[in-house]
């Protein structure tokens, strides 16, 4: 089996020179790495060249990370297929864990990541915490019922050639990020497998894109998102008759975007009454998530829904801030 690291990146020349390293000490015997620099301005393509013919390069005018990995894929030869992040890195055993789990008919594997800080010193903390474990008939019957399952963003997962074959190239209905279409689209398209281990290292810092407080309407851009991959992924499949609002109000992580939003009704007929009965309706009605999470995002939903703005705007910055 090939595994091909696909390193899409853009001004991110602190960090790049980390995930390309980790991604050529990764203990397997056949691995390409293909690094594509979306028109960086930092020193990016300094810290990439100093890597000379181990990597395989591009240098592009800036056109999004899906573009970027549009053509990375176009690439690549490997079976397997992980897009890494350049701010993140790969632990050298994801290989012989990928390979543990591999079989025809899976279309993604899925690992924890455990985040580190600018300087790359781990914060003992590990996500997503995975109980009851996702086997892959779970994540189907999550998906089909709350539209959503536990899973890492972009680098945590790898792919079959197989699967990314009948989505590539990717198109903007889901956006400038390329996580989100292969994320939605796995379950619907093969099996996805879990290794339960932390085997990408995820770093946190100032310029992530997970932190949604620095500006209030990515909570809108969030659930849009959630709506547009989740369509996205029935289209692939040849189904088109469903209901995706009915779906994807069922989200343990939607219900949080809808309460934190500052506009709320971005849901047909969504209003402050149905986001509250969701509060109390939702958390009990998602089986991806251990009770200790759903009562959690319970407590604090309602709590964000009930009190003075003043005091919802530091919960929302206790839960979304980085």
């Amino acid at each position: 089996m090939r595994i091909s690291i696909v390193i899409p990146n853009y001004n991110y020349g602190r960090y790049v020179g980390s995930a390309i390293q980790s991604a050529l000490d990764v203990d397997w015997q056949d691995t390409e790495i293909i690094v594509v620099d979306d028109g960086s301005t930092d020193d990016s393509e300094e810290v990439i060249r100093s890597f000379g013919g181990k990597i395989r390069t591009v240098f592009q005018e800036n056109a999004t990370q899906r573009v970027a990995c549009n053509v990375g894929y176009a690439m690549s030869t490997g079976d397997a297929i992980l897009f890494l992040d350049s701010d993140d890195m790969l632990h050298p055993s994801i290989g012989q864990e990928i390979a543990k789990v591999w079989r025809p008919g899976v279309s993604k594997v899925q690992f924890q990541m455990m985040r580190i800080d600018e300087e790359g010193m781990p914060m003992n903390s590990v996500f997503p915490a995975y109980d009851p474990m996702p086997t892959p008939a779970r994540i189907r019957e999550w998906v089909f019922a709350t539209s959503s399952y536990p899973t890492p963003p972009g680098s945590g997962n790898v792919y079959a050639r197989t699967f990314l074959d009948r989505i590539f190239p990717l198109h903007d209905s889901c956006g400038a990020f390329s996580d989100s279409a292969c994320v939605a689209a796995a379950p619907f398209m093969g099996d996805v497998e879990t290794a339960p281990r932390p085997l990408v290292f995820y770093r946190v810092h100032d310029r992530n894109d997970s932190d949604l407080t620095q500006d209030p309407t990515r909570f809108v851009r969030e659930i849009l998102r959630a709506k547009a991959r989740f369509e996205y992924a029935h289209r692939q499949i040849g189904e088109s008759t469903f209901n995706s609002e009915s779906l994807v109000v069922r989200s343990l992580e939607v219900l949080q975007f809808r309460v934190a939003a500052p506009d709320s009704r971005l849901l047909n007929e969504d209003s402050w009454a149905p986001i509250l009965i969701d509060c109390v309706r939702v958390p009990w009605f998602f089986p991806s998530a251990t009770r200790k999470v759903r009562f959690v995002v319970a407590v604090w939903t309602l709590l964000t829904m009930i009190t003075p703005k003043s005091v919802a705007s530091k919960l929302i910055a206790k839960r979304y801030g980085r």
